[in-house]
């Protein structure tokens, strides 16, 4: 009889561990260590007649790219969908997952391949309607409504097809592990069995994943580390454009970025999204300004917007959409440091137009500027475009990608462009790079709107 030992295991990442911790020695996960049983012997040396080979005798038969359908979306990914890869897509419910892979499986079957769409939340007259709304109806495109994940490994052993799409990862249950469909136990189970059934077979498997209310991945990080592509799919629902950006890729650049356009017929890539989230802006108007962000690999021309109005309570509002609250609260305190600016007795609003959320550093000035122009009642110039970060000593700093944004910003016409220019010497502060706009009022004015 064999002798049995006891070891915990780590539900989030599954590290193994000899004795009960609170914090697993891992991944820091508090409350994780689950325990479990194993044979003393099972970390005996396994015999299974693998043997390494030199890599250059290692044949690449069969791992061609193939078209998505999508051009853009091949070049985010590199050079089309790879046999035997594994892609996670995620994002909000409602967003439009389902609509862009479906049309991918429609492209791809199109093309004389086999498609299979497994749903565990959806009907198959569902897929059948959204199918025929796309366009995408074909003899090569297959659905599949199951939630066992077995159903969908036969599929795949008797008929491998080019494509398989699994809506989605939390849905599906495996037989051999324990506990409710979308627990850890059970998505590492689904992923790892799917996951190997695709590289055996040869077929590209998209996986769709939930995210929880902060936006990130549900389930367990290893989901991440299993597959070869990350893709995160963003957007307001209320809005008609979704991002598209690519966090991990085993096959070509990260960080990339697509903006698609929501239609009736489906997603369709915005070719030219430079100027796409500007929009029908009225530059007369006081408190805007354009920023020239990277998201990404992409320059994009954005609209900062702020309102400064008096207030009547006792704590003056400070309300940021699109980008960090805390980001506006440090550049009000530096304004009233640096520029001798009291913010005291107004509400400030700011927001980043077209509902696309910025993280770069370069809205730093853009966002300064759109206060002071709303702070003094007076509209930058119609073609102005701003980038750098502000530091807490007043002073604005170089970002990274300063060449394109400057290319990209001489090629939509804009003019005066305002950035720090790191060859010509020095860090210019706040107040030198923006004061041309506003130094009549500046030099006239202290009080705060509507006083």
């Amino acid at each position: 009889m064999a002798k049995i030992r006891e070891i915990y295991v780590c539900s989030s990442c599954n590290a193994q561990t000899p004795q009960w911790r609170g914090q697993c020695p891992m991944c820091r996960e508090w409350n994780t260590l689950r325990t479990t049983t194993q044979p003393r012997n099972s970390v005996a040396r396994a015999t299974s007649g693998a043997a390494p080979i030199p890599l250059r005798k290692v044949s690449d038969d069969g791992q061609k790219p193939y078209h998505s359908g999508i051009e853009a979306l091949d070049r985010v990914l590199g050079n089309g969908l790879i046999p035997g890869s594994a892609l996670l897509v995620g994002g909000e419910p409602g967003i439009g997952k389902s609509t862009l892979l479906l049309q991918v499986a429609g492209c791809v079957a199109l093309q004389g391949r086999s498609a299979l769409y497994v749903t565990g939340e959806e009907s198959l007259p569902q897929i059948r309607a959204r199918a025929e709304r796309l366009g995408m109806l074909s003899p090569n495109l297959l659905a599949l409504a199951t939630s066992r994940v077995e159903d969908a490994l036969d599929a795949m052993t008797s008929a491998p097809p080019a494509l398989i799409i699994v809506d989605s990862v939390q849905t599906m249950t495996a037989t051999g592990a324990e506990g409710l469909p979308g627990n850890v136990t059970q998505v590492r189970a689904v992923a790892t069995s799917l996951v190997e059934a695709a590289r055996l077979s040869g077929a590209t498997l998209v996986l769709v994943g939930h995210v929880t209310k902060d936006g990130v991945l549900a389930g367990p990080r290893l989901l991440e580390h299993m597959v070869d592509t990350v893709i995160s799919l963003e957007g307001d629902r209320r809005q008609m454009f979704r991002l598209l950006r690519v966090f991990k890729n085993r096959f070509g650049p990260n960080e990339e970025l697509l903006v698609f356009h929501m239609e009736s017929g489906g997603m369709r890539v915005v070719d030219d999204p430079s100027t796409f989230f500007l929009g029908a802006r009225d530059a007369s108007l006081s408190g805007t300004a354009v920023v020239m962000a990277v998201d990404g690999r992409r320059p994009l021309a954005v609209e900062v917007q702020a309102l400064v109005t008096r207030t009547f309570l006792s704590i003056p509002r400070r309300t940021a959409l699109g980008f960090d609250v805390n980001r506006l609260h440090l550049l009000l305190a530096v304004l009233e440091k640096r520029l001798k600016i009291n913010f005291a007795q107004v509400d400030i609003y700011a927001k980043v137009g077209g509902g696309i959320r910025l993280q770069e550093p370069g809205l730093d000035l853009a966002l300064v500027a759109a206060l002071l122009s709303s702070y003094y009642d007076v509209p930058l110039p119609e073609k102005c475009v701003l980038w750098g970060e502000v530091d807490l000593n007043g002073q604005v700093r170089p970002v990274a990608a300063q060449e394109q944004r400057l290319m990209q910003a001489k090629r939509l016409g804009f003019d005066p462009v305002v950035h720090p220019d790191k060859m010509r010497g020095g860090i210019p502060a706040v107040a030198a790079l923006l004061q041309p706009f506003f130094k009549r009022y500046s030099e006239t004015t202290k009080k705060p709107p509507g006083r």
